[in-house]
């Protein structure tokens, strides 16, 4: 797997990038050498954060946490994602297989506008069905994932609603 270490505001010492890699390197039984990971070590209220994105097999795995220490959080961040492919181990199984569902990295832009900053992200859609954008709403961590819909060819939006169930938008086109 490939590793890629930032440091957000700070420099990352070398014995910080040889225990993330070696962290990492507990997760490579799941991934091929395709794999990529990108740990993002930063300092906020004197706080430790470490975030680890891995795409591998068309799938995007991210977790973030909040430490005392970055070997407490970098600790806790690679149980997350364990947790988190052994929770989708059948449903990923069958995605790493087929390999039929390619997710793209996801481009970010800032309009530098000093009075107001809009984040705007760019992606492409490609099909799913809707427990597969939910499956990959959930391993991201977020509360909506946007979608194209094969079943209705639509592009649908799948969020996580505060009861703990799922809502599904899908758009009526009136013409």
């Amino acid at each position: 797997m490939k590793i890629t270490i930032v440091g957000r505001q700070m420099n990352v010492w070398d014995s910080t990038k040889e225990m993330a890699e070696k962290k990492i390197a507990k997760l490579d039984k799941y991934f091929g050498s395709e794999a990529s990971a990108t740990v993002t070590f930063s300092c906020k209220r004197e706080r430790d954060t470490v975030e680890i994105t891995i795409h591998g097999a068309n799938t995007i795995f991210r977790a973030e946490v909040d430490d005392t220490s970055f070997q407490n959080a970098m600790d806790r961040c690679v149980e997350i994602i364990d947790r988190q492919i052994r929770k989708n181990k059948t449903r990923l199984e069958k995605r790493f297989k087929e390999n039929e569902f390619i997710l793209p990295d996801l481009g970010e832009e800032l309009d530098e506008d000093p009075e107001f900053i809009v984040r705007n992200k760019e992606f492409e859609l490609f099909p799913m069905t809707v427990e597969e954008a939910i499956m990959q709403m959930n391993l991201l961590g977020h509360q909506f994932f946007v979608f194209f819909n094969d079943e209705t060819g639509n592009v649908c939006v799948v969020y996580a609603r505060k009861d703990g169930t799922y809502g599904l938008i899908n758009p009526i086109i009136y013409k």
